[in-house]
């Protein structure tokens, strides 16, 4: 009883399994979820990347302007300084020796003045009974030649002490001075090619950087047009050697106006703020130049394609339905595509659930967002 019981529940069961069988596959799915975003025309930063190189805002060998044994070394490698603090002192007995000597030497022309200058005076006084002119001539000679003698002396006695001043070697700008490349009792020559120590100055920091002239052109073409709306000013930021972005933004110093004949480029001068010392001279940057806007569409990188013609499509929800669209680009800004043609204000650009997709498809759209790690989230 209990085996026909069985066997009258599978037979029941057999129409219904067989029934389902035969649906046709796929017959109750209904339009596919995809993720979508709503196109707008906004304004795009128009960026450039350029490398540059860092240049010190002031640098200075330090040379000495006298002669002589290097008698002390005044500061500690590395430390900043400021114009006019003392580096390095050269023995200084000769050179005190010659400002004694010119000092005697004005004293002693000084002396001469007033008894030349009383000889005039008599002779003026008695010309044309016992002085004649020839006699008052030369006493005027003599009171010139004496007042001559006073300002050379003067004069010597300046250089004296200039010379006497220059045996203590001062920084002539305010920086980082370097270790010193002498020591103590090294000899050293006036102007000599060798340097005693290098002073930089860090804060502010300059980066050098080369544009091709031909696209200095095309930018300012596309300006003219229109195209482009130019900002105020540039706005540079930095990369640096380790790939981090650098926490301020430079300002233009100011463009070169001849085009090397050798690269076909421009050179352009980009002046930071340098606090920290992390900018050191010769050191590698790329430059982010963002010169001004462009009113564009931005489309995601991640939603879009190449056709075997190389042409960029994207597909779109339109009426339900997925269709595809040829864009027009004219750069990229961060993770998306530049799109000046081939989308119209409000059109829903598919971003997510791309797969399998075939034109004219029927599509549910869910509107969603992508976050700055390039995930995509339903939108709140």
């Amino acid at each position: 009883m209990r085996h026909a019981s069985l066997l009258l529940a599978l037979a029941l069961c057999l129409p219904s399994a067989a029934a389902f069988a035969q649906m046709p596959p796929g017959g109750a799915a209904g339009p596919t979820e995809v993720g979508t975003i709503e196109m707008t025309r906004q304004d795009v930063p128009y960026s450039v990347t350029l490398p540059g190189r860092a240049v010190a805002y002031e640098q200075t060998d330090i040379r000495p302007q006298v002669g002589g044994a290097i008698d002390e070394i005044l500061y500690k490698p590395g430390t900043q300084v400021k114009t006019g603090d003392p580096l390095f002192r050269i023995s200084a007995d000769s050179y005190e020796a010659t400002v004694a000597q010119a000092e005697a030497e004005l004293a002693r022309a000084e002396v001469a003045v007033p008894q030349a200058q009383t000889t005039f005076d008599r002779y003026e006084s008695l010309l044309g009974s016992s002085v004649t002119e020839i006699e008052l001539e030369s006493a005027r000679v003599t009171l010139k030649q004496a007042e001559a003698d006073v300002r050379a002396a003067e004069a010597s006695l300046r250089t004296a002490r200039v010379n006497l001043a220059h045996t203590t070697v001062t920084s002539p700008i305010n920086g980082n001075v370097g270790v010193p490349q002498v020591s103590v009792g090294a000899v050293v020559t006036a102007s000599q090619s060798d340097a005693l120590a290098t002073v930089t100055r860090l804060d502010p920091i300059y980066v050098d950087m080369m544009e091709s002239s031909a696209r200095i052109l095309r930018m300012r073409q596309q300006i003219s047009e229109g195209a482009v709306s130019p900002g105020e000013k540039l706005d540079v930021t930095l990369t640096l050697e380790n790939g981090a972005v650098y926490d301020r933004t430079g300002e233009m110093v100011s463009p070169d106006f001849v085009v090397s004949s050798t690269t076909g480029s421009i050179g352009l001068r980009i002046q930071f703020d340098n606090p920290d010392h992390l900018i050191l001279p010769g050191m590698f940057v790329r430059a982010k130049v963002t010169v001004g806007t462009r009113n564009a569409f931005l489309v995601p990188q991640r939603a879009t394609t190449r056709g075997a013609d190389g042409a960029l499509n994207l597909w779109v929800a339109e009426d339900g339905v997925a269709r595809q669209r040829t864009l027009t680009t004219i750069g990229s800004y961060e993770s998306s595509w530049v799109v000046t043609e081939g989308l119209e204000e409000g059109d829903l650009a598919i971003v997510d659930g791309l797969s399998n997709l075939t034109d004219g498809a029927e599509v549910s759209g869910i509107a969603v967002k992508i976050d700055e790690n390039g995930v995509v989230r339903e939108a709140e």
